[in-house]
């Protein structure tokens, strides 16, 4: 099973979901592995602490110019629709971070002057999460390199290990938003949990984000977050367009402070852990007997 938790704007508490989902099914046996796709602020490490085992960077091809071959003809900077890559006097120039791998100028140079070379630009973290002793769960973690302007390589190289090969459930954590590294982690999801709270703006992001999902032929339900703020619009706009509210959680503030700590709620907060249980059965209903309206 596949679920994919995501949500229109940041700070509706996804990522809570998605690492207090983990430490509940963890408890119970269930093999869980988390996908943190947020590459560019991965934080799902700082509640499961998870054991690292093993780092694989991402590498993205970028040109390389051999000058004893090259006849400074400018093909290869014609072709390039990034600018990244010009020809300036008797040197040719080559600017890694425009760069969008196409490979254009590799292929239309005349001379073969230009090979591609593997630049780093992330790296994927696999680690094991104990919970109680158990060693079922796993985090994989995308982490974007400091000053990299394009995310999408890693959320690719990232997303790629949420396959259900060792794991009975497969959680992906996407970034916030409905950007395209926020479709590449959702899309083959069995359903899609989209987090929001009852806000004008909690209300307008989710709209889009619904909007996302349905253009991805995607299923999904609603977890409302802080429920007892703000006012009914959000329920309002599920229930006119049948999307099924599955979670509500009212706001608390040692709710906050606990998260504040890198503390799981299912520990630190009362009740917590059964709403949360209600919610991953349904989940399981609607995912089992694809019974959630589009």
């Amino acid at each position: 099973m596949r679920i994919a938790i995501a949500s229109g704007k940041g700070g509706t508490g996804k990522t809570t979901l998605a690492t207090n989902l983990t430490a509940l099914l963890g408890r119970e046996g269930v093999a869980v592995r988390l996908i943190d796709a947020d590459v560019e602020e991965p934080d799902c490490h700082l509640f499961l602490h998870p054991r690292i085992t093993h780092r694989e960077p991402v590498l993205v091809p970028v040109p390389v110019v051999d000058e004893r071959r090259c006849t400074l003809c400018g093909v290869c900077a014609e072709v390039c629709a990034f600018k990244a890559i010009t020809v300036v006097g008797s040197t040719v120039l080559v600017f890694p971070e425009l760069c969008h791998y196409c490979g254009a100028c590799a292929l239309f140079c005349p001379e073969e002057a230009i090979r591609e070379e593997g630049r780093e630009t992330g790296v994927v973290e696999h680690g094991v999460v104990e919970l109680d002793g158990r060693r079922g769960s796993s985090l994989v973690t995308g982490v974007l390199a400091v000053g990299e302007a394009k995310p999408m390589p890693v959320v690719r190289a990232t997303v790629a290990h949420a396959v259900a090969d060792t794991a009975e459930v497969v959680l992906i954590d996407a970034s916030p938003g409905t950007s395209c590294p926020v479709i590449k982690a959702v899309r083959g999801s069995d359903l899609v949990v989209l987090v929001t709270e009852p806000t004008p703006f909690g209300l307008h992001d989710l709209e889009l984000a619904v909007e996302m999902v349905h253009a991805l032929d995607l299923r999904c339900v609603v977890a409302v977050n802080r429920a007892d703020l703000g006012d009914d619009r959000v329920r309002r706009f599920c229930a006119a367009n049948g999307i099924e509210i599955v979670l509500e959680l009212p706001f608390a503030r040692h709710a906050a402070a606990a998260c504040a700590r890198g503390e799981l709620l299912v520990d630190a907060v009362p009740g917590v852990d059964q709403q949360l249980a209600a919610a991953w059965e349904r989940i399981e209903t609607i995912v089992t007997h694809d019974g959630v309206k589009r």
